[in-house]
């Protein structure tokens, strides 16, 4: 194991000792701020001194073995012996290397999600209707949560832009590889010559924040219109201005939210989503270098720009972030993204890793 890695495994044994031992602390206990942020950083540590345990021990059962080769009657049990420490510990320092990979502290927040019609017209509208379906079903096969936030209808059923709220367990780490310009290659319902036609839709994935870390937003920074919201009519048709729409004047970021029946819901859903855009914004500022190399900037919308295509005659999916090209579009649009998901991460912690072998 290289020494530096070892080093940085030991300060980090030591450390796992110290929250060990503040966790007893009664003092500590009786705040409970202290105690649960000594708690989250225990549970972060454990899985990687576990492991560290078990690599030492293979370590010492391999010393310990091959001090045993000079007695002859010894020798061929301490061969085996030697061999099954060499593959336990090969084993456990990889795992030990994933383990150390640094984690997005946004990863276990809920999302808004965005997509919005690019170039196309109608049919990017129509392709906004599709993505958004294939996110709402694989969010219910992940038993995951979602709620519409606001809509703006297209032409022939499709959205020139929709953002639902998603929540459920580490629903960011799975989801922010989404974010980007989706490309579609089909046959548009409106063509009569049965020609191929591109089109295009942007997606953005924002963290919710943690009110800890909200903004602060400035009530004379904002403008607040209301307004009636649109559906389809019928018994729960909305008949007072419920509809909520923010303007923050500095950045020009405007949000609505329109599928509570309650303005006061509305508002405080719309200030949420506010939130977020403008800690997507200040993350954007702090950290454009990082964000850069995970490739997760959502362009214009413009064709040319794209993360991943969708070539319906061909039953295809290409993710041109890794090369990655699969013929199960049709199961991808059901919902089942799994398997363009885990090659994103795969790849994504490869990048960490390299990262990390080149720091130590």
């Amino acid at each position: 194991m290289n020494p530096s890695l070892r080093n940085k495994l030991d300060r980090l044994a030591e450390r796992f000792g110290e929250v060990t031992a503040l966790l007893a602390d009664p003092e500590i206990q009786a705040d409970q701020g202290r105690f649960r942020d000594l708690g989250r950083e225990y549970s972060q540590l454990q899985p990687i001194i576990d492991c560290y345990g078990a690599y030492q021990a293979a370590e010492d059962e391999l010393v310990a073995a091959e001090d045993l080769l000079a007695d002859r009657e010894m020798a061929e049990l301490a061969r085996e012996a030697i061999g099954e420490a060499e593959a336990r510990r090969s084993a456990l320092e990889p795992e030990l290397r994933r383990l150390l990979l640094p984690t997005d502290p946004l990863d276990q927040r809920n999302v808004y999600l965005e997509v919005r019609a690019g170039t196309g017209g109608a049919e990017a509208g129509l392709f906004a209707a599709d993505l958004l379906r294939m996110y709402l079903r694989y969010a219910e096969l992940v038993g995951w949560r979602y709620e519409m936030v606001s809509a703006s209808e297209g032409e022939l059923g499709g959205y020139k832009e929709v953002v639902v709220r998603i929540s459920g367990e580490r629903v960011y780490s799975r989801l922010k590889f989404e974010a980007g310009t989706h490309r579609v290659q089909r046959v548009p319902e409106t063509e009569s010559q049965g020609r191929v036609h591109t089109s295009a839709c942007t997606v953005a994935v924002l963290a919710e924040p943690d009110a800890v870390e909200a903004v602060p937003i400035d009530s004379g920074d904002l403008r607040v219109d209301t307004y009636r919201s649109s559906g389809a009519g019928g018994q729960h048709v909305n008949k007072t201005d419920s509809a909520v729409r923010l303007t923050h004047l500095p950045t020009g970021i405007v949000v609505e939210c329109q599928d509570e029946r309650s303005q006061h819901k509305n508002r405080a859903r719309a200030m949420s989503l506010l939130q977020a855009r403008l800690l997507s914004q200040a993350q954007d500022a702090q950290a454009a270098e990082q964000r850069a190399s995970r490739r997760l900037q959502v362009g214009s919308g413009d064709r040319s720009e794209r993360i991943r295509t969708y070539n319906f005659p061909q039953n295809r999916l290409t993710d041109h972030r890794i090369n990655l090209t699969l013929y199960k579009l049709d199961e991808i649009m059901l919902g089942q993204i799994d398997q363009v998901i885990e090659p994103l991460q795969q790849e994504h912690q490869a990048d960490l890793l390299a990262a990390l072998m080149e720091a130590t």
